[in-house]
């Protein structure tokens, strides 16, 4: 079998998605467990990050693994000159697996080809987010009992938001209708419009955020705008508030709909609406350690079949 690699959501099949799913699912079952035992699981993140580092690394250990890596390229030999290759290969002597956040697009897909041991990408710059992607198709098939025929708004920054691209993506086996809500400035761009459009994926542009829009909703994903993406911060103040989500906006929401957010908030979510049934990003949160341990098990090569009878299980 060759190596196997977890860096875009665009190459994965319908039934490897359901597949994944599953593996989650088990997960949550029996989250503790001893099958990764005698594993190094390397982190390196290049780039500042809260939930992907820490849900990666809670994954790892609660299977039974080692952890290694850094949290920041400061204290890296990156300071000293190091190329991304050199870095690659020298800790893959180390590690079964490395996990990867660069801020550069196609980081991650460049470290794949080089290294001698699976990638996953967890983030490269504006491109993707392929682990958050599937801990929301965890979350939605959750919360709907299904990932097919949905409506989901897509709502803030749809121009550097990796997730919603990711979700768009991965959503193009499950015929979804799309809102795209965003000012001019952070609209979806035309790239992944053409593949929407190239991929039978129904979708509608607004720049309106209002009641009506939100009771058309399965799933209102929220997103933050990106301070980090913006060269012009005359550009992002003027774009930061655009859309604030408040409690009083979901009095006609459909009973499924749920708030998904792939955090963190800033000023987009009134704290208000933390209290909301329909409100799930802090669920949402906790399911990507139990997406995140199906990917590492899954580049392992470890089968469904072996985590089902699986007997290391604590507790």
């Amino acid at each position: 079998m060759g190596k196997r690699n977890f860096v875009t959501i665009a190459d994965l099949s319908k039934e490897k998605i359901l597949y994944m799913i599953r593996l989650a699912q088990e997960f949550e079952k029996h989250p503790n467990r001893e099958i990764l035992k005698g594993k190094v699981v390397a982190t390196l993140f290049f780039e500042p990050s809260t939930r992907t580092r820490l849900s990666f690394e809670t994954a790892a250990n609660r299977l039974g693994a080692r952890v290694i890596g850094f949290t920041d390229a400061k204290v890296t030999s990156a300071t000293k000159g190091e190329t991304l290759k050199d870095t690659i290969i020298m800790v893959s002597n180390y590690a079964d697996v490395i996990i990867m956040r660069h801020f550069v697009e196609g980081a991650a897909q460049y470290a794949s080809e080089i290294a001698p041991v699976p990638i996953i990408n967890a983030g490269d710059g504006a491109h993707q987010h392929p682990s958050q992607c599937m801990l929301d198709l965890y979350s939605i098939y959750k919360t709907q009992g299904t990932l097919e025929n949905l409506d989901i708004c897509l709502v803030g920054d749809l121009k550097y938001g990796r997730t919603v691209h990711s979700l768009l993506m991965a959503m193009r086996h499950f015929n979804p209708t799309f809102h795209f809500i965003a000012p001019k400035e952070l609209a979806m761009p035309n790239e992944y419009k053409l593949y929407c459009k190239d991929h039978g994926i129904k979708f509608i542009e607004h720049t309106a955020f209002n009641e009506k829009i939100i009771g058309e909703a399965d799933i209102l994903y929220m997103t933050r705008v990106q301070k980090e993406r913006f060269s012009d911060l005359m550009e992002y103040e003027k774009v930061k508030d655009v859309y604030i989500l408040k409690n009083d906006m979901l009095c006609n929401a459909r009973e499924n709909m749920k708030i998904l957010h792939p955090l963190p908030r800033v000023n987009e979510i009134n704290v208000d609406v933390d209290s909301n049934p329909h409100a799930y990003y802090f669920q949402q949160a906790l399911n990507g350690l139990y997406a995140r341990e199906a990917m590492i098990c899954d580049v392992l090569g470890i089968t469904e079949e072996e985590i089902v009878n699986d007997k290391t299980i604590i507790g």
